[in-house]
């Protein structure tokens, strides 16, 4: 769905599937701004009707809102968008129990793997400065769901085909290896060679405590966290497309 396309008119606003947009939440304020401006901008951007939901730590509860979606007699009431990167628990859990019993509300998949969300990564290692044969610690939160480190590992391998040094995957929590371990370890074999650096790559969506820690890691340099970025609000436009079926 292009951003054109979906720009709609106040009958469209009033007839569409609303578009429930569902992070994971946070108590990092930076963090808490950052979701609330991506979800204002698909707002702006689609001409729909977008509430805010979370899987954890802030309310309300993505099941919390679509209790309060009435039912449609046709057709679909809502379409959950995961504003999150990678299939896992809260996706295959949370947002499909919470959809499960409502035949008008669909779920549609996570923001990656996804093209657009490697053109992000590379900007920001190109934000850096990082070598061109530098080796990138690619690093997600972590979860413990293979599903999720499935995902993880798809995008590290798309990275892979678009950058000339070794790529890494590093777990800001959870999995091994953690990041500070994927940093030292790539510093004893030497991957980049004599003089080359290491660059650790957030492959997170908003500031907070985990990209907090990426700077601990030892690295010579640390990317920023991939939203804002209208890539992103492209993805999440395109999701909620795929799930009515255009």
């Amino acid at each position: 769905m292009s951003l054109v396309g979906v720009q709609a008119s106040n009958e469209r606003r009033v007839t569409s599937p609303t578009l429930i947009f569902c992070a994971h939440g946070t108590r990092d304020p930076a963090g808490r701004q950052v979701i609330l401006d991506v979800a204002g901008q698909v707002r702006e951007a689609t001409g729909l009707e977008v509430l805010e939901a979370y899987v954890d730590v802030q309310d309300p509860k993505v099941d919390q809102v679509i209790a309060q979606i009435p039912h449609a007699q046709a057709g679909l009431s809502a379409v959950v968008v995961p504003y999150l990167l990678a299939g896992g628990y809260h996706v295959y859990h949370d947002i499909a129990e919470a959809v499960a019993d409502r035949q008008d509300i669909v779920a549609a998949p996570a923001l990656g793997p996804e093209k657009r969300l490697i053109d992000i990564l590379l900007d920001r290692i190109e934000d850096v400065g990082a070598q061109a044969t530098a080796t990138l610690v690619l690093a997600p939160a972590g979860s413990s769901d293979p599903r999720s480190q499935a995902d993880t590992e798809k995008v590290a391998e798309m990275l892979r085909l678009r950058w000339d040094g070794p790529v890494r995957v590093g777990y800001a929590a959870g999995p091994k290896p953690s990041v500070p371990d994927a940093v030292a370890a790539a510093r004893a074999h030497g991957e980049s060679g004599a003089g080359s650096d290491v660059a650790v790559v957030s492959y997170l969506l908003s500031p907070g405590y985990f990209q907090d820690t990426l700077h601990q890691a030892g690295a010579d340099h640390v990317t920023a966290p991939l939203a804002p970025d209208p890539r992103i609000v492209q993805i999440i436009a395109d999701r909620y497309s795929a799930a009515l079926g255009n």
